[in-house]
């Protein structure tokens, strides 16, 4: 297998490439290279999950939680101009993409902060522990295997604001629908997990808070 995107200091060559790309109906310019998810192309999950989700709020604090080079934060930064984008990864060229291609694109709400193993922040300080997110937006790195997946997600889902909902695309032959019961299960009654919508082997789930 090639080198894992998950990887913190990616060792291939950083070969930059230039894509154009439709998110949202955006005509958009970006950047892309090598040791990150996705670095040719815009994944199909991504694309499902970015033509499935609702409108984003239009303020307060959104998170793209494992960015990769962008997409989604990108998505969410044209779609809500005044709200402040979070764009969290492990991996320090994704998130030098991130904010070189949110640069190009004219978006400066997008803020990148790397994470650690365990998908917090590697400066402390870097998002506040009492910040909520109304919106939470990802393609999760199932890949990196069910327990790090599980803590990852654990770290932010219940970190959703009283209105605040996650959109999570997950491959149906990779587990989306044991993860819909295990995220119901974990979260408990304060959280409604559904299956929100299918295409192209793929499930998008809705996490919400119930109360």
């Amino acid at each position: 297998m090639a080198e894992q995107y998950f990887s913190a200091d990616p060792s291939s060559k950083d070969v930059r490439r230039t894509l154009h790309v439709q998110l949202r109906g955006h005509d958009t310019e970006v950047e892309v290279s090598n040791g990150v998810f996705s670095g040719s192309r815009l994944d199909l999950g991504t694309s499902v999950l970015l033509k499935q989700a609702p409108e984003p709020p239009e303020h307060g604090n959104l998170l793209d939680l494992g960015c990769g080079w962008g997409p989604i934060a990108l998505s969410l930064a044209m779609a809500s101009p005044e709200a402040n984008v979070w764009a969290l990864d492990v991996n320090e060229r994704a998130l030098e993409l991130t904010a070189l291609n949110a640069k190009r694109n004219g978006c400066g709400n997008v803020r990148t902060v790397r994470t650690d193993a365990d998908a917090l922040p590697v400066e402390p300080d870097a998002i506040s522990p009492d910040l909520t997110f109304d919106a939470i937006w990802s393609n999760p790195p199932i890949r990196i295997g069910k327990e790090a997946l599980h803590t990852l997600l654990m770290n932010w889902l219940p970190r959703l604001s009283d209105t605040g909902t996650a959109y999570l695309v997950v491959q149906k032959n990779l587990g989306a629908d044991s993860l819909i019961d295990w995220l119901s299960n974990e979260l408990g009654d304060e959280y409604a997990v559904s299956k929100y919508h299918s295409a192209k082997g793929f499930r998008v789930i809705e996490v919400s808070r119930t109360a």
